[in-house]
């Protein structure tokens, strides 16, 4: 092989090694702070994921989303701690948490909460989101409209009926 053809394969194969192990090293970094997104069904049975069934482990990082049970809010008296459970269509999961509420927080209500599995039906969230419906309407505006009867967009208009 000619010396110089040999030079220019080494710098391109050095070139092409460095810019792998760059991509390698910051995909490395990027998995460190991905949070998956699971139900209270995928935390306890497991998510579908191709053909595997995928159960977080222990320690994982993970972001958890569901209806709040009624009644089952348990604020400490003496500090900022709550707990509460999440429930979807099957089992029930536990999250605690220590710090302020979302003002939209309530029994019934949708939530997101980011945090670390504890135990296999426990998390310990360290960020907790209330979803609002698409009723939700800023409160500025709600006194602004204030008297004024309110109407729904599926009920805004009714088809005419059809005869015959």
């Amino acid at each position: 092989m000619n010396p110089r053809r040999q030079k220019r394969l080494i710098v391109v194969s050095a070139i092409v090694l460095v810019i792998g192990a760059a991509i390698g090293l910051m995909l490395y970094a990027l998995s460190q702070n991905i949070d998956l997104f699971y139900t209270p069904s995928e935390v306890i049975d497991g998510k579908q994921i191709g053909q595997v069934k995928e159960i977080p482990q222990v320690g994982q990082r993970l972001r958890i989303g569901g209806m709040v049970v009624p009644g089952s809010v348990k604020r400490d008296n003496e500090s900022l701690a709550v707990s509460f459970d999440l429930i979807d269509t099957g089992p029930i999961v536990t999250v605690s948490y220590h710090g302020l509420l979302p003002d939209l927080f309530r029994e019934g209500q949708g939530i997101v909460a980011t945090g670390v599995l504890t135990s296999t039906n426990h998390i310990k969230a360290h960020e907790v989101l209330a979803k609002h419906d698409e009723e939700y309407m800023p409160p500025e505006l709600a006194e602004k409209m204030k008297g004024i009867k309110h109407v729904k967009p599926s009920e805004a208009y009714t088809a005419p009926k059809v005869s015959g």
